[in-house]
């Protein structure tokens, strides 16, 4: 019985996933999650409360996953290294989890999509800014807030597919930094 329960929680998570991403979150509605789900709206509210409770919930265990995924992405082996993988990064993430990062995309202004987003990225600017000091930029405040900005940029646009030439992009900031 608990192997059903969670199979359909878990059909619940990726059909809201699903039209969260493509149709918004404001446009989709727990009735039309549950019959894409073939469930009852009766069982997303018992396993969630609520639309908005089912979005932090997508929203939470995207980034869980991501951060499961990517343990090592964290660990500084050294400046040029921890740089270049920032900048190979958010084509990576965007195409692991496609749905997640259109929906967070979608979301970049919601306040709870933003705070998790924060939270997520929060950890890695000052590994950035000891990296730009070790390679001896002359203002790694700002190096590190441009890059940021950019890396932030690039996930987006790759997530609402915005942008063709990201590898190239990403190479050309390898090359900005001498990263190659």
């Amino acid at each position: 019985m608990k192997e059903t329960s969670l199979s359909r929680k878990e059909k619940i998570l990726q059909t809201a996933l699903q039209l969260f991403a493509t149709k918004g979150y404001l446009d989709s509605s727990t009735k039309e999650i549950a019959a894409q789900a073939g469930v009852s709206e009766a069982l997303i509210f018992k396993h969630f409360g609520n639309k908005d409770a089912l979005l932090a919930h997508i929203v939470k265990s995207g980034y869980r996953k991501v951060l499961m995924q990517h343990k090592g992405m964290m660990t500084y082996k050294g400046a040029k290294d921890f740089l270049r993988n920032m900048v190979l990064l958010p084509s990576q993430l965007v195409a692991e989890e496609p749905l997640f990062w259109k929906l967070q995309e979608r979301l970049s202004h919601h306040s709870f999509s933003k705070s998790q987003h924060e939270l997520f990225i929060k950890p890695v600017q000052p590994i950035v800014h000891r990296a730009f000091v070790e390679l001896g930029f002359k203002n790694p405040e700002l190096e590190t807030q441009f890059l940021l900005l950019v890396i932030d940029m690039l996930w987006k646009k790759e997530a609402c597919g915005d942008i063709e030439n990201a590898a190239e992009l990403a190479s050309l900031i390898q090359k900005k930094y001498d990263l190659t």
